[in-house]
């Protein structure tokens, strides 16, 4: 019954969403939004790092800023803890047990840097600037061993890191989605 009752009101949410986001063409209230307003929500990194910033880190300047920003959930050296594991797990996805971590998972680096900046800290998203993501993107993949301890990235040399799992993926078939 709470089932029947909860898609109701789901049903009922999204056509009042539906509805007001028509509002201002049918019943002359709302306005469109500025391209200031779209611009301050348009912040997508795509897979091939087109939209980064300016700016560049290095593993040197990553590794403290990690422990003193993501040790405490995600461990001192990436390992996991409350947070998910960051580092390792190479050759384990085709194994019974899989270890999916930035370094044996993700298939493109430049979302490593969309993720981070999107969502980390987690208490505090949004908040770090184009060179500490630059930074903890560094560092993270140097932890996984993808990039030497004097990598410096930025919007040049980050889409150039090829992760291990890049071919991994199956396109998506579906014909809205390309």
């Amino acid at each position: 019954m709470a089932t029947f009752r909860l898609a109701g009101l789901l049903s009922i949410a999204v056509a009042v969403l539906a509805a007001s986001a028509h509002a201002e063409g049918r019943f002359g209230f709302g306005r469109a939004p500025s391209a200031e307003e779209i611009a301050g929500w348009n912040i997508d990194i795509d897979r091939d790092g087109r939209k980064l910033p300016p700016g560049r880190g290095s593993v040197a300047q990553g590794k403290p800023l990690f422990e003193a920003q993501c040790a405490g959930c995600h461990g001192a050296k990436g390992e996991g803890g409350i947070g998910d594991r960051l580092a390792g797990g190479q050759g384990s996805l085709a194994t019974p047990k899989p270890v999916k971590t930035v370094g044996s998972f993700w298939p493109y680096a430049p979302t490593l840097y969309d993720y981070i900046h999107r969502a980390m800290p987690m208490n505090a998203p949004q908040s770090l600037n184009p060179d500490e993501v630059y930074a903890l993107v560094a560092y993270i993949l140097n932890l996984n061993g993808l990039v030497p301890n004097d990598a410096v990235m930025d919007a040049a040399t980050l889409p150039r890191v090829t992760m291990p799992n890049r071919e991994g993926f199956v396109p998506d078939p579906r014909p809205d989605a390309r």
